[in-house]
């Protein structure tokens, strides 16, 4: 491969006379298509039109397809909660004195209370009973060190006492019982069985409970990271317990589904009063959570804005627009690993991936802190002391939070002794890095794969074009993989699990000439491997070769990806390469202003459609997704299709615009 294919590094190390080795500003506006990899159109010879696409985020409509194909849409935004009487202080007491009378009045059924004094003994369950009655405190005089049998006594227990006991084992395997309080566990659930409403129905008509809520959120212009953990913060639960089937663009509006366990559905639905650009409904009991990959993929709506063609074109907007969307549903597009993978900084994340691999710790560590032209603009200050100081205390306190690798490797380095040279060791930057969180830490390995899937992938069109050969690999469906186990905690802050999931427990085969004689294989079942030491390579000598000549520029083997550090030991997945659009639409307007809407989310028309449905004033305009067309001098095109999981929206737009997709290229251009 030629020189001028492969990225040459943003940040090169130089000597100082000092003796102190540091980073040179990177000085480029960042990081091109062809850095990474992205260098081939399928329809070449079409032309396409300048346009931008993301001026607001209410021109990208993300909403995600379900495993049964149907798509997520904000069709509620929850149900209205009964407001509950406040008791006087004088009926509080009349109800205490009744739930006092009860309990004294109450008797365990027999079965239950012989169950009960065959594990715990006479004595300790008369205590209990007089514990139910006086609302006192005991712990039990035998110790049960088998699991099971506590679980037991404490279902029993629950069983007997109708929820309102609460029994807690102590250090030594005993059980302390005591009348269960307003925040307590068995409280807690017994709480949430209460779910009827004003009317006396259950779950608010959303039927009997089961282990998982399942339900819609609407979000705009956020992560989905960032909604999980703000719901997480608002209910007080562990972001572990909020799961989801695939991470969505942040500036966009989005549609997706999430799961939650062990909450009351009120809590959740009561979330609307409070959040901000985030909206939940389309609440469902079900017995199983989602998991990463559980999903078809994504239906997109996106405006692209003062759309213009070449002034030397004989052909119309509309005409460029049928011919290329007509490509794109005949051919498809090369499934490139889209820009958002490497990031939006100068230095790309593959880069910093490329020196985790080969154990250069330092170096990875002087990439993520460098100086760098495009980058945060609040931490060029704390970028700055770094290169010239080498202090990482002073370097930290001017960081952003919001930066978080490059705060995770100063404040390790806070820790560490400085060599004579006012430098750190190999070790002490090791150290550093694998304070990076996790996801972080693997982002950076998973973008270097992208980085090698991508230049592969063009070389494999540009060889071949859309020909099946042999040696091409292709999924195979007749080995059926054990999932492996995996930790979901991990997944979910995993910015690439939607990616790696979709391939993570298949095999691949190489086709034969008699594969490629029967007809039986097209281009779209074509898959290549990311680098991994769990992947089959083609058997076509050319792309094998292809392999190992780009990686060994940077000092790695396709053949050896095993790591001493887990985190950057890659067992790889197959990705295809072209992916073809489903139900493309599209359309031609005229609009006047720049902030002119042309595109409804799903928020406007279900408030707009409500409205009308009660009789309540509405915006016709806004019943629709489609804005009816005002008139104007400007001209946008609208675009309306379906992805399959993983595919990235900005290369189907790539491919028909024929523009750069970088974040200063002419399709996005965004500026600091």
């Amino acid at each position: 491969m030629s020189e001028e294919c492969h990225p040459k590094r943003s940040a090169e190390i130089e000597n100082h006379d000092s003796g102190v080795k540091r980073a040179k500003i990177v000085t480029s506006e960042g990081i091109k298509e062809a850095d990474v990899g992205i260098t081939y159109f399928l329809s070449h010879d079409q032309p396409g039109f300048k346009g931008q696409i993301k001026q607001r985020y209410s021109d990208f409509l993300v909403n995600e397809i379900s495993n049964d194909g149907s798509v997520v849409y904000l069709v509620d935004n929850g149900f209205k909660l009964a407001k509950k009487e406040k008791l006087s202080s004088d009926a509080l007491k009349e109800q205490q004195k009744a739930e006092a009378i009860k309990r004294q009045e109450f008797k365990i059924e027999d079965e239950v209370r012989s169950q009960l004094v065959e594990l715990l003994g006479e004595e300790d369950v008369t205590k209990i009973e007089e514990v139910y009655r006086t609302g006192t405190k005991m712990e039990t005089i035998k110790s049960f060190e088998d699991k099971a049998t506590r679980t037991r006594i404490h279902q029993l227990l629950r069983k007997a006492f109708n929820n309102e006991l609460e029994s807690v084992t102590s250090g030594c395997n005993t059980l302390n019982i005591a009348l269960s309080h307003r925040n307590s566990r068995v409280n807690k659930e017994q709480l949430n069985e209460q779910t009827k409403d004003a009317n006396g129905v259950v779950n608010w008509g959303y039927g009997p409970a089961k282990n998982y809520i399942h339900f819609t959120v609407y979000k705009e212009n956020k992560d989905t990271m960032d909604v999980v953990n703000t719901i997480a913060k608002f209910l007080r639960v562990p972001t572990r317990t909020i799961r989801y089937s695939g991470t969505k663009d942040r500036r966009a509006v989005t549609c997706q589904r999430l799961c939650i366990s062990k909450l009351g559905l009120d809590r959740l639905n009561s979330l609307n009063r409070t959040l901000k650009g985030i909206t939940v409904g389309g609440f469902k009991f079900e017995d199983q959570p989602l998991n990463l990959g559980d999903l078809k993929g994504n239906e997109f709506v996106i405006v692209i804005r003062d759309v213009v063609v070449d002034e030397n074109s004989s052909m119309q907007v509309k005409d460029i627009l049928e011919a290329g969307c007509s490509s794109l549903i005949d051919k498809g597009f090369i499934n490139y690993f889209g820009m958002q993978r490497f990031g939006t900084f100068s230095v790309s994340t593959h880069e910093i991936g490329r020196e985790l691999l080969v154990e250069n710790w330092k170096r990875a560590a002087e990439l993520i802190l460098a100086e760098q032209e495009n980058v945060l603009p609040k931490s060029k200050e704390a970028r700055k002391i770094w290169a010239q100081e080498k202090d990482p205390k002073a370097a930290l306190a001017a960081m952003p939070r919001q930066c978080l690798a490059e705060n995770s490797i100063l404040h390790a380095l806070t820790n560490q002794s400085a060599d004579e040279n006012g430098d750190y060791s190999e070790a002490a930057y090791y150290t550093a890095v694998m304070k990076i969180p996790r996801n972080l830490r693997t982002m950076y390995v998973h973008a270097y794969q992208s980085y090698v899937w991508n230049t592969i992938v063009s070389k494999r069109i540009e060889l071949y074009g859309l020909n099946v050969v042999v040696g091409d690999l292709v999924l195979d469906n007749s080995v059926q993989e054990t999932p492996l186990a995996s930790n979901s905690e991990d997944e979910l802050e995993t910015e690439f699990s939607e990616d790696l999931r979709e391939s993570q427990f298949v095999r691949a085969k190489a086709l034969t000439q008699e594969d490629v004689d029967s007809g039986n294989y097209a281009i779209d079942d074509v898959v290549l491997p990311t680098p991994g030491f769990d992947v089959l390579y083609p058997t076509n000598e050319t792309l094998r070769n292809l392999y190992s000549d780009i990686m060994a520029k940077d000092n790695l083997d396709p053949d050896n990806m095993r790591r001493k550090v887990r985190d950057f030991s890659l067992s790889g997945s197959y990705r295809h390469i072209i992916q073809k659009p489903e139900n493309v639409d599209y359309r031609v307007v005229k609009y006047s202003e720049d902030t002119q809407q042309l595109i409804n989310t799903d928020f406007e028309i279900l408030l707009n459609k409500r409205a009308r449905d009660n009789g309540r004033n509405y915006m016709k305009d806004k019943l629709d997704r489609f804005v009816p067309e005002k008139g104007g001098q400007k001209v946008a095109v609208i675009l309306k299709f379906k992805l399959g999981v993983s595919a990235y929206a900005t290369m189907a737009l790539r491919e028909l615009m024929k523009l750069e997709t970088s974040r200063r290229g002419d399709m996005c251009s965004v500026k600091y």
